[in-house]
Formats: C-alpha cells, structure tokens, sequence
C-alpha cells in the first residue's frame, strides 16, 4: 500500500519536473520572455518569476531524489 502512493507521488513528481525543466530559459528564451519578463531584466539579473521557478524545481527535484531513494529501500 504504502509502496504504490510513493510509486504514485514519484511517477507524478517525475513529470512535473520534466516540465519545470522544459519551462527554464535556454540561452535567449524561456519562461520570462513568454511573459514578457525579458525585456528589462538585462541589467536586474533574473526575474522573481524565474527565481521562483529555479525554487520549485529544486523542491520537486528534493522530492524526486526522496521517492527514489525510499523506493531503492522499499523493494530490495
């Protein structure tokens, strides 16, 4: 039971970082030129938008590592 709602939280974490990953800029695009975010963030370094995306996708990546490693203990 307690195998299958980990199975399901890893399987849902792992898509949710593909498409967090996805979402970050590359070298001229990304999520803050989609909005509109590009345009005066030259000189200020990254957006809130982008630093909060660079958060989440750590959060998700904490938690991904987490399944993982309880997943690797639950089924030897």
């Amino acid at each position: 039971m307690l195998t299958a709602l980990v199975v399901i939280v890893h399987v849902v974490v792992s898509l949710v970082l593909i498409l967090l990953i996805l979402l970050h800029s590359g070298r001229g695009g990304g999520l803050s030129d989609m909005f509109g975010g590009g345009m005066g963030s030259a000189a200020a370094g990254s957006t809130v938008v982008e630093r909060n995306l660079d958060r989440i996708t750590v959060f998700a990546a904490v938690v991904f590592a987490f399944t993982t490693v309880i997943l690797a203990i639950r089924l030897q």
